[in-house]
Order: C-alpha cells, then sequence, then structure tokens
C-alpha cells in the first residue's frame, strides 16, 4: 500500500485554509503596525482661532491723535448737520446709491468681525471732521473686495446726480486720491457734492452746498484702518495722507508689540447731538503776541516821540 505523502483530499483543502488564515493574520499585525495613530493626519486649529488678531486694547492703542494732525484739531463736538442732508440721498446708480450709503452709514469696508475702536476729530480753520477707525475684519480677501470695488467707483460714479428728501438734486463727482504707499493694500476716493439742495446744507443758509469728503482704507494683514475727512469747508488732502501715514505706522507698531511715539486717543463711542460749524471766534487761534514788522516799529517810536512832547509841553505850561 502507498503512503501518501503529503495531506490529499479534505485534508489538502484543511491545511490551504489554515494557511491563508495565517497569511491574513500577519498581513494585519503588520498593517497595523505601520499605519500607527500617531501617523494620521492631525488636525490642526486654523490660524488665529485662539489668539484675537486684534485686542480692543491693541485697537485703542492704534487710534491717532489731534496732535499728530497739528494745532488745528480737536476732539469732535459732535456730527455735522450735512451728513443727513447731503449723504442720505438717493440715486438710480446702484454702485453709487452704495457709495452714498457706506459713506453715511461709515460700514464702505463692511462690518468688523472683531475687535474696533473710533476716534473723532474736528478742524477749526474749515470745519471738517475726520472719523478714523481702526477694526479687524473676517479675513485679508474680505477687506481686498472692498478696496477693489472702491478702485471701480471713479469710473462707474465718475459723475453722477442725486435728489434728497425734498426734491433738491445734488451734482456728485467722485475721483481717485493718492495715498501714502504704506500697509499690504490701500484705497483712497475724493467725493464732491454741490448744487441747489432744499434740505439742510449744514451752513443755515439753506442754499446751494458744496461737500468735500475723502476717504481712504489701508488693510494690514485682516486689520484696517479706514477714515473720511472733510466739509463744507472742504478737505486737506495733507490731513487724509498724514492721517493714513502716521496711522498705518501706529497699528503696526502696536501689533509688533512696539510702544506708539505718542499716547494714544480717547476712542468715541457714540456721536454725540449734530452741530452745525460756528461762525465765532476759532478756539485754537495762536494766543502769541504778534511780530511787529520795522515799520510799525518805527511808527510806534514816532507815536512814542510824540507823546514824549506833548507832556513835555503840558508840563512847561504848568510851569509857567
Amino acid at each position: 500500500m502507498q503512503v501518501p505523502n503529503g495531506p490529499t483530499g479534505p485534508y489538502r483543502l484543511l491545511v490551504r485554509a489554515l494557511t491563508a488564515g495565517l497569511l491574513v493574520s500577519a498581513s494585519a499585525c503588520s498593517l497595523h503596525g505601520v499605519l500607527r495613530p500617531a501617523d494620521a493626519p492631525s488636525v490642526v486649529p486654523p490660524a488665529g482661532s485662539a489668539t484675537p488678531s486684534l485686542t480692543d486694547a491693541q485697537a485703542s492703542a492704534a487710534l491717532i491723535t489731534q496732535g499728530e494732525l497739528g494745532g488745528r484739531w480737536s476732539a469732535t463736538q459732535g456730527g455735522a448737520t450735512w451728513r443727513d442732508g447731503l449723504l442720505k440721498t438717493r440715486t438710480d446708480t446702484p454702485d453709487c446709491q452704495r457709495l452714498l450709503d457706506g459713506l453715511y452709514a461709515e460700514d464702505l469696508l463692511g462690518e468688523p468681525t472683531g475687535a474696533r475702536a473710533v476716534v473723532g476729530l474736528d478742524e477749526s480753520g474749515n470745519a471738517a471732521q475726520l472719523r478714523y477707525q481702526v477694526a479687524a475684519y473676517a479675513a485679508p480677501s474680505e477687506v481686498d473686495a472692498k478696496l477693489a470695488w472702491l478702485r471701480t467707483l471713479p469710473a462707474k460714479c465718475a459723475q453722477f446726480t442725486s435728489t434728497d428728501v425734498r426734491g433738491g438734486r445734488l451734482n456728485v463727482t467722485v475721483v481717485p486720491t493718492v495715498l501714502p504707499g504704506v500697509g499690504d493694500a490701500r484705497e483712497g476716493l475724493r467725493l464732491t457734492m454741490s448744487g441747489a439742495s432744499s434740505g439742510d446744507s449744514g451752513d443755515g443758509s439753506g442754499g446751494a452746498s458744496m461737500l468735500t469728503l475723502d476717504f481712504a482704507a489701508v488693510r494690514v494683514g485682516d486689520r484696517a484702518v479706514s477714515l473720511t475727512n472733510g466739509g463744507l469747508g472742504g478737505a486737506a488732502q495733507d490731513s487724509t495722507q498724514q492721517a493714513v501715514q502716521v496711522g498705518t505706522q501706529r497699528l503696526q507698531d502696536v501689533l509688533a508689540g512696539r510702544p506708539p511715539a505718542t499716547a494714544p486717543a480717547v476712542p468715541t463711542t457714540a456721536p454725540a447731538v449734530p452741530t452745525t460749524p460756528s461762525a465765532g471766534p476759532l478756539t485754537d487761534t495762536p494766543t502769541e503776541p504778534l511780530t511787529e514788522s520795522p515799520a510799525d516799529t518805527e511808527n510806534t517810536t514816532a507815536d512814542t516821540a510824540d507823546t514824549d512832547n506833548t507832556d513835555n509841553t503840558d508840563n512847561t505850561a504848568q510851569e509857567g
């Protein structure tokens, strides 16, 4: 009888099954050794999610001060009445209406999603008002989208007509302005309104109005500084540029942990009662004595000599 050298029939099938099972187990153990939990992709929290990109204290510290713009600027006494009479008007062009609404609501860059601080300043020379804001937004792309839209307005709204609540018609022009090359991105506009508005123009005359208003914005990361500057007496472009230059540098210093060069301004929490430009004397007029010219000095000397002669004459008469 022949003795089989290996499993045959059902025994061979059993051996093959057991062998396959051992191989699968070995493969599983091998794979388990490769795919360790430490090798799995880790969940990294979004940058800045734990720490705000701008705190309330930083926003307040980044505000510009009246001293950084010159002696003619002081803390605001309240919103001028021309805001309602001239900015709260209607036009048929959607982009131009969006511009007017944004200037009136002071939200051309959109609603901030983080900390913000605002300060208001008044200029005594031409009764201009400056509103300056430091704020954090959802992302740099959000601010850039607003800046890109603002960049189109000098073409879309170069000249248009708006109508106030009483039917008065205003001619509006929009032109770009040049800003210092600061920050990551920036945009500036100048809006001028003129015409026989029947509404309150803010100067008490109710006649033709002329408003010049600068808007400027600079992005620094996902933060931005923005401002409006102007009034019925005009808008000094050097003040706008100075505020942009100084304000952006101040924000960058605060974010880097460097102390600002001057003390921060006190933030404005809410607008005061609207005021009209004062017709009285300027409060910031220099009090130093005026320097006399040579001609004035000579006249004063002559007048003094005449007075001395008169006194001598009187004395002579009394002696006689």
